[in-house]
């Protein structure tokens, strides 16, 4: 216990960020230093619950060797199932709520909002069934009869020893009176975790043996320290100067280029908040959220003492393209001599990506003890000249689904931030990684009402930790805004303060909220960026989209048809390339591609229609069909959009790929913006969405959508003054979609109005379920957290099984392709690039690491189609058929656990009573077999 308590003061001393030890040391009468001493006291104490029989029992020799010393106690046979009701864990609370009660005077209540840390530092606090039930075996902490006294003087000297070598032994009498808030229980709680884990490692602190004497105390520590390497947090200091500085000097920005209005806005209001809270900024598609957004975390970080920040976004496609923004942001920011950062990108198939993977290989070092050739110093504050940039690290031990997010600089998908609302193991930890950080969340309007449930209750959090949130969207519906702002603060969303928030349609608009302050607004008015979309009905038939194109397209230029399904993706793409032939290009983008496809297909959607460039050659004529894959975060630039009817604000988002940049060689047809609507049966009143749409997105959002859109909507497109203005419309019409008392025609009132019924239907259910594993709200300062996580779902992570606990909707399979040859052996698929494909898998051996890895490149989700209830078990059935019992070791890294499925050289296989077809062209089709 002595390790973990030394370990605990070196991480209070030099890796938990400031703003974390504020946190600790704020209900605390002695501060910081009350904050330290606190930390240590906890961290060595937390395993007293293995001074009880029920623990020592379980190894008969070093039992025996108590009892004869005159610790009596059963031999575990005897004690059976009794054992399992006092976790070493939960024992050692109660023997410290019962040690502060009657050595120290302390009132029962108060004893644990403190104690509870032991109790939770396996993963999970104690509830109240488990208090009770050791309650009512007192023997299992002390064996009843004439060796009770002794166990009992046993427990309280190490208590006793514990608090006087920490120094909390003289403070005791002044913390009887604290009331800790939950927020900091829970920080303790992490960090004795933490410093558990550390001290546990038998790399870091190997067993000592009777020759080894000095391997302890001092210079034990710092060996471990030393090889552990851990970096420090980032120390920000506020930067100095105007927004234009800034952006100049952390921004590759164009030469003469200056702040947006927005981008200023924010970094003002970061500025001049009370206190650093929550910032929400709605700004047009391309208008620079992202660069606001890191600007307004710098100098949020510096005003509380956050040590890194936090970058969540809807999707691992979106996190990666983040991910390298993030390394070039860091690139630029000013360090101290020597810093060292750690950087993780957080989604499951992270190690796939190649600028993480080569960050890792670069940072890969070995944690284990270094000693220090006769010096135990401990490590320094280091120098304090200026440098940039950093050095990046993705550090060995803060790795995997526990301690990855607890590095300074994350990017990740935004159910990493909703894990931290979910009842699961070591949610403390998730707690501690977000608590020291500025949290920023992309596409803000991108979640349902069951995310939002979670999203809701995390920022409850978050605020409580006062722990600085950046929201950005670009069509945020008011009444979200409203939500947002007042989860955030702790308060209702109907009171004035807050209702007011959603009654602003100004636009650009930033909202700040600072603890304890009431709100404020400020419009800083747009960049002067606009264009003009003419919106026109079409009729959802693939020959008159055929013909419509062919007449757009006569004297070239680039299409995006956008779909809601994957289905409709690839029936249209087809019935393209058949009408156009080779003389233009019909290409395809969905998420059913194997991962490294996928990643291809984004990579060449940029360079053939993302921003002017260098040698940057834009095609002739073209056409993209895409799913929802097209509407986030991809900076591309089509002459013409057809859509899917959808939600408007996607609607506007899909827009958002209109002439996005300016090209003066757009052909003449095109050099007008206008987005093509379909997906709509327009014959019936009111008219239908087509029902793949209905399923993805319900009915009532995509009537009152198109409600919405209904006066801007052009029967033929020859109506100059029938347009969307962007960005000026987008707080209109989103709000003519969104609010409750919006108007549809009066034919439409009946189907709206049932459609509505069923809707309010769907999200209370949705809320109800969410509810389910979502933890609670933070309770009153002294409250403890027994029952924190009761029921909860045991190990949260990012796998489909982890996604599907925070996000609504079925979980879906996820299968590695590999190829099936004709000679009947096995090998990577064979169109890889880069020397990958066509890789040998031996069934009867290992893979090699270049075969393995490039065969878990080549990931797919199947469709969820296979995935429903009724026949999920018979498709797993057949998928685990293939089982290489060779795969499943240790060195067998990434394949290992994996459902694998092999195609045949045909790329095509059968499924569950389906055929499955890839195409590097099309993706994954499914069909039902004859």
């Amino acid at each position: 216990m002595a390790d973990s308590a030394a370990v605990a003061g070196l991480l209070w001393d030099h890796w938990l960020p400031g703003h974390v030890r504020e946190l600790v040391a704020r209900p605390l009468p002695g501060g910081e230093a009350d904050g330290r001493r606190l930390v240590v006291w906890l961290a060595g104490v937390h395993d007293i619950g293995k001074a009880t029989p029920a623990f020592a029992c379980q190894v008969d020799a070093l039992a025996d060797r108590m009892r004869g010393v005159g610790l009596a106690m059963p031999y575990r046979r005897e004690m059976g199932a009794d054992r399992r009701v006092a976790p070493h864990g939960l024992a050692g609370q109660l023997l410290l709520q019962e040690w502060l009660e009657e050595r120290h005077g302390w009132a029962w209540r108060a004893t644990g909002q403190f104690a509870v840390v032991i109790g939770g530092h396996h993963g999970a606090p104690p509830d109240e069934g488990q208090v009770h039930a050791l309650d009512s075996h007192p023997e299992m902490l002390r064996t009843p009869g004439a060796s009770e006294g002794l166990w009992r003087q046993v427990q309280e000297e190490l208590l006793d020893a514990n608090a006087d070598a920490s120094g909390a032994g003289e403070r005791l009498a002044d913390w009887r009176r604290v009331k800790l808030p939950q927020t900091v229980q829970v920080l303790l709680s992490a960090l004795v975790i933490v410093a558990d884990w550390i001290a546990s490692n038998t790399d870091l602190f190997p067993y000592a043996g009777a020759d080894e004497g000095d391997r302890s105390g001092a210079g034990r520590v710092a060996a471990a320290w030393r090889g552990l390497d851990l970096p420090e947090p980032w120390r920000p200091v506020e930067p100095v100067g105007t927004a234009a500085e800034l952006f100049a000097a952390r921004f590759d920005l164009p030469t003469g280029a200056r702040p947006r209005p927005v981008q200023e806005a924010a970094v003002r209001m970061a500025r001049e908040m009370p206190r650093p809270g929550l910032l929400i900024v709605e700004a047009p598609m391309g208008e620079g959220k992202t660069e606001a957004a890191l600007a307004a975390a710098e100098v949020l970080a510096a005003r509380c003492g956050a040590g890194g920040v936090f970058f969540a976004l809807p999707t691992m496609a979106t996190g990666n393209a983040m991910f390298p923004r993030l390394l070039d942001w860091l690139d630029h920011l000013p360090a101290q001599d020597g810093t060292r950062l750690s950087v993780l990108l957080a989604h499951s198939k992270s190690a796939l990506n190649t600028d993480f993977a080569a960050l890792r290989a670069r940072s890969w070092q070995r944690v284990v003890a270094v000693d220090a050739d006769g010096d135990a110093d401990l490590p320094s504050a280091g120098s304090t000249a200026p440098r940039a940039p950093a050095e990046l690290v993705a550090h060995q031990w803060l790795n995997g689904r526990k301690k990855g997010m607890l590095s300074s600089f994350v990017v990740g998908t935004i159910d990493q931030l909703l894990f931290a609302g979910l009842k699961s193991r070591h949610l403390a930890l998730r707690h501690l990684a977000v608590a020291g950080k500025v949290v920023v969340i992309d596409e803000a309007h991108a979640y349902d009402t069951y995310m939002n449930s979670y999203l809701d209750r995390v920022l409850g959090w978050l605020g409580a930790y006062g722990v600085p949130v950046v929201v950005l969207s670009a069509t945020l519906p008011p009444d979200r805004r409203r939500e947002l702002a007042a989860a955030y603060a702790g308060a209702s969303a109907e009171g004035e303060q807050y209702a007011v928030l959603a009654r602003v349609d100004a636009y650009p608009l930033l909202t700040a909220v600072a603890p304890e302050c009431p709100p404020v607004q400020e419009a800083p008015g747009g960049s002067g960026r606009s264009s003009t979309v003419q919106v026109e009905g079409l009729a959802d038939d693939l020959g008159t989209l055929a013909d419509r194109l062919a007449i757009e397209l006569a004297d070239g230029g680039c299409v995006l048809v956008v779909r809601n399904t994957v289905s409709r993706v690839l029936e249209t793409a087809k019935a393209l390339r058949d009408r156009f032939g080779e003389g233009t290009e019909v290409t395809v983008a969905h998420a059913r591609f194997l991962d490294l496809d996928r990643a291809a297909n984004d990579a060449r959607l940029l360079e053939l229609f993302g921003p002017p460039a260098p040698g940057r050659v834009r095609p002739a004529r073209h056409i993209v069909v895409a799913s929802q894959v097209a509407e986030q975060s991809l900076d591309v630039d089509f002459d013409l959009l057809v859509t899917d009817l959808a939600p408007v604000d996607l609607v506007l988002q899909r827009m958002g790929r209109l002439h996005r940049h300016p090209r003066p060689g757009r052909p003449e047809r095109l050099r007008v913006p206008r987005c093509l609507l379909t997906g709509v049966d327009w014959a019936v009143e009111p008219p239908a969405p087509v029902r793949g749409s209905e399923r993805v997105y319900g009915r009532y959002p995509l009537l009152r959508s198109l409600a919405a859109l209904l006066p801007v909507l052009s029967s033929t497109g020859d109506d100059a003054n029938r347009v969307v203005r962007l960005p000026e419309d987008i707080p209109a019409l989103v709000r003519q979609a969104y609010d409750a008392g919006g108007q549809v025609p009066q034919a439409w009132a009946e189907a709206v109005g049932e459609a509505q019924d069923a809707h309010q239907r769907a999200r209370a259910d949705q809320e109800r379920r969410a509810g389910t594993f979502r933890i609670g709200e933070v309770s009153a300062a002294g409250r403890s957290l027994v029952g924190w996580v009761a029921g909860s779902v045991g190990d949260a992570d990012d796998t489909p099984a982890g996604r599907a606990q925070v996000r609504d909707g079925q979980e879906s399979l996820e299968v590695i392709v590999i190829q099936r040859l004709a000679d009947g052996s096995l090998a990577t698929v064979g169109w890889i690039g880069e020397g990958r494909g066509g890789l040998p898998l031996p069934q009867h051996a290992v893979p090699t690491a270049e075969a393995a890895k490039a065969a878990a490149a080549c990931g797919l989700r199947l469709p969820l189609q296979l995935s429903h209830p009724k026949i999920i078990d018979h498709v797993v059935a057949e998928i685990e058929q293939f089982y290489v019992p060779a795969w499943q070791v240790k060195e067998s890294y990434w394949l290992a656990g994996e459902l694998i499925l092999p195609i045949d050289a045909d790329c095509q296989t059968r499924l569950a009573g389906f055929v499955l077809n890839y195409s590097r062209t099309l993706g994954l089709e499914v069909v039902r077999e004859k």
